[in-house]
């Protein structure tokens, strides 16, 4: 590409320079100068490489904001208990930490005293805290929520969890080469043949008439009408109208490369939480003779607690508008449940244990029950006294349009699947009502990237679309990453496309934008390059015996002519339009 640039504007000026300086080596009618051509072809070419150079996002963000959510410091307690505020570079595996409410877990360990709640949003995508108490695991940079902990360090530094995702990211945005361009391709073989045609012409029209001005015209006309102008806007104009189109509808392409990767996908992987569900936890059933008395009951006592699948029952009452009642004597029995008083009689919220420990009969509610946590829903009951009132289902619904948007992608030729680190009931309850069989379960952050790179491995160009720090490995992995933009900074740093308005819909908008982009790119290139091989075949003087002559500055024109038609052609991807649902629609 940059060589016939070169060739043909270098031509152009030295031809110029040759009329400004010693016009008599000139007929009157070749005595032209070409300055302005060659440096509006020029400026043309270097402002398609600076839009490219804008579109490219920047790698290392992602990474930044990783090593930001490692703790720096931590409170390590010494041999005789005493707490010490020490940089966590000092630890070592063994040292016991005290981690407060609010703080983040400094390094990989095992708790050894002390029970808390702990978000992994982080590492599992999951918008429930992880209770953890002693014996069990914790991570790194995962979040203390409520209690006070003694953890014991397991791995530190490289070894941990958030640092080998921090490798994963680095790695893979590291080891992706840039995409060629279409137009480089076309010209890397153009190129050579324009130069071999001006050559030819330019000794055939001193064998035939001996006239060196006429056969040095004939030369820089083919050079000049050959000057790829039009090729070098082919591929910058469409992005620029592409990408500027499918930003207005949501869709922010990150790097220029991922207009063409995008185009060529045909496997788009989801993470399920937060992408296809609306990662939080909402009231999706209830089962008892007075629904709204059970929810009124639920959500006052739940008013007291802080536990999540509460605050979802709170949340449900208030969207009902339900007056709730005052409670006293209130008790939390950890990991079973709560009891209040309400109108001096005695209420139960809690877990299948919790009933069953207080001697309460479920009855049928029990069966409901177990189809319900059999579907991925999490069960909890209301008791009055010593009597069942009823049960409540929570659980992540789907998304209303993920169903939409997952048809619409299959009627694309584009096979769907989805990862997660969730348990496989409440994995398979949302794939089965999706109608998604290819299904990655309990997968751990550093094994999303792989789910990616097997199927890569398969022949699959694929695109990973997610949400959530965890995701952010997969993100840089996938041919595509795409990132709600609902979702967390370090997983839109590391995506190729943001869907600018976190709605699900905007993946089938992207991909649309994407393949008629790259459409439009190749009709480009196609009417550039037929353009300029009919007006080289009559710049060298095939037509001339039909009284047909092309001289440099007819070139000069018919070469602008050429980049208005393409501009025009690139303007026309500004009909692009949003996928909708049905309901949108």
């Amino acid at each position: 590409m940059n060589s016939l640039v070169a060739t043909g504007t270098g031509a152009a000026w030295a031809y110029s320079t040759l009329v400004l300086l010693a016009p008599a080596l000139f007929p009157p009618e070749a005595r032209h100068v070409y300055f302005d051509s060659a440096a509006v072809v020029i400026a043309a070419v270097l402002g398609g490489k600076y839009l490219e150079e804008i579109a490219k996002g920047r790698t290392s963000a992602a990474i930044r904001k990783l090593v930001g959510l490692q703790a720096k410091t931590a409170h390590r307690l010494d041999s005789e208990g005493v707490e010490q505020d020490v940089p966590v570079a000092q630890l070592r595996v063994g040292d016991r930490l005290v981690v407060r409410p609010g703080e983040r877990m400094p390094v990989d360990g095992r708790v050894v005293e002390g029970r808390a709640h702990v978000d992994e949003a982080m590492l599992t995508g999951e918008p429930l805290p992880v209770a953890k108490t002693e014996g069990d695991e914790v991570v790194g940079g995962t979040v203390d929520q409520d209690g006070r902990l003694v953890i014991e360090a397991t791995s530190v530094g490289g070894d941990t969890v958030l640092a080998q995702i921090i490798k994963l990211v680095e790695s893979a945005q590291t080891g992706k080469l840039p995409i060629q361009g279409l137009a480089d391709r076309v010209v890397r073989v153009f190129t050579p043949i324009v130069l071999l045609i001006a050559t030819l012409s330019f000794i055939a029209w001193i064998l035939i008439g001996g006239n060196i001005s006429v056969a040095l015209v004939a030369a820089v006309a083919v050079l000049v009408v050959a000057c790829p102008c039009a090729m070098g806007l082919a591929t910058p104009a469409a992005i620029m109208v592409g990408t500027g189109r499918a930003a207005e509808l949501g869709v922010l392409f990150r790097k220029g490369e991922a207009l063409e990767a995008l185009s060529h996908v045909d496997t788009v992987l989801f993470d399920k939480t937060g992408t296809l569900t609306e990662g939080r936890p909402v009231l999706v059933d209830m089962v008892a003779a007075e629904q709204d008395q059970a929810l009124r009951l639920a959500a006052a006592l739940e008013t007291a607690s802080e536990h999540p699948l509460g605050r979802a029952i709170v949340t449900a009452a208030k969207e009902k508008g339900l007056d709730l009642p005052e409670v006293t004597d209130f008790r939390a029995v950890a990991g079973h449940g709560i009891e209040s008083r309400i109108d001096g009689r005695l209420v139960r919220v809690g877990a299948h244990r919790f009933m069953a420990g207080e001697g309460i009969e479920l009855g049928d509610l029990g069966s409901r029950a177990a189809e319900m946590e059999g579907s991925g829903r999490t069960v909890v009951y209301v008791a009055v006294d010593d009597a069942a009132l009823g049960l409540l289902a929570i659980a992540d619904r789907a998304k209303p349009e993920a169903k939409a948007v997952v048809d619409a992608l299959r009627s694309q030729g584009v096979s769907v699947a989805m990862v997660t680190g969730d348990a496989t009931a409440t994995a398979r309850a949302v794939a089965d009502q999706l109608g998604i069989d290819d299904v990655h379960l309990e997968v751990v952050p550093q094994d999303k990237a792989k789910v990616v790179t097997s199927l890569q491995s398969e022949g699959h160009s694929v695109a990973f679309v997610g949400d959530g720090i965890n995701d952010a490995p997969a993100l840089a992995q996938a041919d595509v990453g795409i990132a709600l933009a609902t979702g967390t900074d370090i997983a839109i740093e590391a995506a190729d496309v943001t869907l600018t308005r976190g709605q699900l819909g905007e993946v089938v908008t992207a991909l649309s934008a994407a393949r008629h982009t790259l459409g439009n790119i190749r009709g480009n290139l196609f009417w550039a390059f037929f353009y300029n091989v009919i007006l080289i075949l009559i710049a060298a003087g095939l037509a001339a015996p039909w009284g047909i002559h092309l001289n440099p500055m007819v070139a000069g024109v018919a070469m602008g002519l050429s980049s208005v038609f393409v501009l025009g052609n690139s303007l026309r991807l500004r009909r692009l339009k949003a996928f909708k649902t049905g309901a949108e629609a």
